[in-house]
């Protein structure tokens, strides 16, 4: 415990940064009777979050059992293992860490439940995976309900924005694109419709995915007593004695000191807007295809650092593919990067991607961190950073392509900038894109017999359950394969970026911060990507870091709570 005379107020525990992670702390210490403060650096609430698709990947999750789902520990571990056991040099990956994700994450999700926090299985959404050993096709995904942020009164305005400005569920995000094609995608958007039309005229605020999360976990923050900081940066941690026992923040002109008696959470993020730790750990050190925040600038991995923390996996990062317009550019919020194409576009029947030199190289329905790694790895053999995304005008006609519907003023406007680039024929493609004579024309030709043949021979693509979820519920021929054969032809430049870091400070099975050597940095906790992933260098299924950031901020605080020599 601090003296009084070196801290301006103390509380039991302290949490640096709004992540979810951080409410599902804050909320165990309330239960067990403590005193906790959210100390946020931006003046909005819900970090990266909030922004993001919200979902969770929790093992052996009740909602499974009420569905008759059989899932199991064993099931779980044997998944991981076969999955991320793949992770070289990733020791926050290691086994021991795994097993307690997978024992205690049913448990963190019956703990938000009890706390009032509203949360439905998404079903059938499979593991990037299910191939493996463990692997679930029906998925392991639990998202929250769509919440009115009305309800948080003064507090809505402090919630960070989502990434969809429109109330939809999952369930309706995955049907809307095929309103126009099928009854079932035609519901979901008569449904949102008169959603939108009921909140207008009862004053209801709905908001969904990671913005609905961040909300009820809000919500229930508020309503345990957290005392939560907004624009409050925190500069540094406090040690005494070997110890971390506070930490010092500032608002506005004053800097001051919070006591942690039990100890100090760090939930601050990573570092993908901090180009000086990029180019420290990163083949390539630039932030320009980042989606991250600007909030996302590492410094408070550096700052564990500075107190002796162990880093771990630093070259890791939540990819995401993206195409990005001419023009276009992250001033520090990711908003301007609204072109992000991500896996689903890669994944439709009638598209490839290629190299640099117009060769396939890769299965293009695998998840969004694999398919980076993918155009990465690639590069370090031959140009593959931009890719391109080869389609026709089947695709064109029927499918979403960087956020744009088919035959609207959207769609015009990506071709009329030449970020989309047109030909009449694939060898005039070719040329448009730069590629080695003759080498596009023969990827597309192998293609196109593969499918017809049903098989891809080449990368498998459409053998797994999440391929073809992935592509086109609605094909009468496969979800995951189509010919690339009418004209015009189309390619679209697509980079390897991403969401967020996946690599921080390396934390034990109690989350607790780790020297080199391997010992616990007393009183200092971390989750999020402020830590080291405990899928290492790989997304098992989505909410592949949401998930963990709940879990590792709910085993601290128990942790702290239950520590004697606190």
């Amino acid at each position: 415990m601090m003296d009084s005379d070196i801290v301006d107020e103390a509380f039991d525990f302290v949490v640096v940064g709004s992540g979810a992670g951080s409410m599902c702390a804050a909320l165990w210490m309330r239960a067990m009777g403590k005193s906790v403060v959210i100390v946020e650096k931006d003046a909005l609430i819900g970090g990266t979050t909030a922004r993001s698709g919200g979902t969770m990947w929790i093992p052996c999750n009740r909602f499974l059992a009420e569905d008759g789902v059989v899932d199991s520990d064993d099931l779980a571990m044997a998944y991981l293992d076969a999955t991320v056991g793949l992770s070289e040099n990733a020791p926050a990956a290691n086994r021991e860490r795994r097993h307690t994700y997978v024992v205690e994450a049913p448990r963190m999700l019956e703990f938000l439940i009890d706390s009032g926090i509203r949360l439905h299985r998404l079903k059938n959404y499979p593991d990037y995976y299910d191939e493996r050993p463990g692997g679930l096709a029906e998925g392991r995904v639990v998202v929250a309900d769509l919440f009115d942020i009305s309800r948080l009164g003064p507090w809505a305005d402090k919630l960070r924005p989502g990434f969809l400005p429109v109330p939809a569920s999952h369930e309706e995000i995955y049907w809307l694109p095929m309103a126009m094609r099928s009854w079932r995608g035609l519901k979901a958007g008569l449904k949102l419709m008169a959603r939108m039309v009921a909140a207008r005229m009862q004053g209801a605020r709905w908001v969904t995915a990671g913005a609905a999360l961040q909300g009820r976990m809000l919500e229930a923050a508020l309503a345990n007593g957290v005392d939560i900081r907004v624009a409050s940066p925190v500069s540094s941690l406090v040690e005494k004695n070997g110890r971390i026992c506070g930490v010092v923040a500032t608002s506005g002109e004053h800097q001051f000191t919070i006591g942690a008696r039990l100890g100090v959470l760090v939930n601050a993020g990573g570092f993908a807007q901090n180009s000086h730790m990029r180019r420290r750990y990163m083949a390539d050190g630039s932030a320009r295809w980042t989606a991250a925040g600007a909030i996302d600038s590492g410094e408070m991995i550096e700052e564990m650092q500075r107190l002796g923390a162990a880093v771990a996996q630093m070259d890791g990062l939540l990819g995401s593919p993206m195409g990005i317009p001419s023009g276009a550019e992250n001033r520090g919020d990711g908003v301007d990067i609204l072109k992000a194409s991500g896996q689903p576009d890669l994944a439709k029947p009638h598209a490839i991607v290629v190299d640099g030199t117009g060769v396939r190289y890769m299965n293009e329905g695998g998840s969004y961190v694999e398919t980076c790694q993918n155009m990465r790895d690639r590069h370090r053999k031959t140009p593959a950073i931009p890719s391109w995304l080869i389609v026709d005008r089947q695709y064109m006609r029927k499918y979403m392509l960087c956020g744009t519907i088919p035959r609207t003023r959207a769609r015009r406007r990506l071709l009329a900038t030449g970020f989309v680039r047109q030909a009449p024929t694939i060898e005039a493609l070719e040329a448009k894109i730069g590629a080695e004579p003759g080498h596009l024309v023969e990827t597309i030709r192998r293609f196109n017999a593969d499918v017809r043949k049903g098989k891809d021979t080449q990368f498998g693509r459409g053998a797994r359950i999440f391929d073809r979820w992935s592509g086109d519920a609605l094909s009468r021929t496969s979800p995951a394969l189509g010919t690339i054969e009418r004209p015009p032809f189309y390619a679209i430049e697509i980079v390897p970026g991403d969401v967020g870091t996946s690599g921080g400070v390396v934390t034990d099975a109690s989350a607790r911060v780790l020297r080199d050597d391997g010992s616990p940095i007393d009183g200092l906790y971390a989750t999020g990507t402020s830590a080291a992933s405990v899928m290492g260098r790989y997304a098992p299924g989505a909410g592949s870091s949401i998930g963990p950031s709940l879990l590792w901020a709910y085993v601290a605080a128990k942790h702290a709570c239950a520590d004697p020599s606190r």
